[in-house]
């Protein structure tokens, strides 16, 4: 009578094949989970954009406006994964706002986006601004 079951090398090349399927497919996953991140800091961005127009148009300058606790916009995006600042020189009549990966998010390969009083985007990371935003 033949006994029913797997052979050790069976079991042996079955793992070894899940593996490599693994080794694949998990840098891919991981580039996916960070794209969907840095849709936190875009949102961000374009929100604070929005804020500091309409802080211009009350005030005429924006080179007053503060984040945080009582500025116009948080410091950090809705989940956390992005820190909000300017960048200098700010002016009454322009600014650069950028939004910093922190935590798990610091490795994404596009680094710090920033947004132009003018709708100019950048990024300072490796990759190409048209693949991050």
């Amino acid at each position: 009578m033949r006994a029913r079951g797997f052979t050790l090398v069976e079991l042996v090349v079955t793992v070894a094949i899940v593996a490599i399927l693994a080794s694949i497919a998990y840098p891919s996953y991981l580039a996916q989970v960070q794209k969907s991140r840095r849709a936190d800091g875009k949102a961000a961005l374009m929100a604070l954009s929005g804020k500091m127009e309409r802080y211009f148009t009350e005030r005429n300058t924006y080179a007053t406006a503060t984040l945080g606790s009582g500025g116009v916009y948080a410091s950090t995006s809705e989940s956390g994964y992005y820190a909000l600042s300017f960048a200098t020189p700010r002016t009454a009549s322009s600014y650069t706002i950028k939004a910093a990966p922190t935590g798990v998010q610091s490795s994404d390969p596009c680094g710090t986006l920033t947004l132009t009083d003018q709708g100019v985007k950048g990024v300072t990371g490796s990759q190409p601004v048209s693949s991050c935003w």
